[in-house]
């Protein structure tokens, strides 16, 4: 049994590597990213963070 579900986890990532599936939750940005942060680093002079 165990040798199946090897041989399966095998298959599937030798066809992720073939032929890999787009998902896009996986690209999907949730947020301002850190290039962001920095160009408005200067905000969090005049606004205080929120703690």
């Amino acid at each position: 049994m165990a040798f199946l579900l090897n041989l399966s986890h095998y298959a599937t990532a030798l066809r992720e590597f073939v032929v890999p599936t787009y998902r896009p939750e996986r690209h999907y940005m949730r947020g301002p990213g850190p290039a962001c942060a920095r160009r408005v680093g200067e905000m969090d002079l005049v606004r205080p963070a929120m703690r």
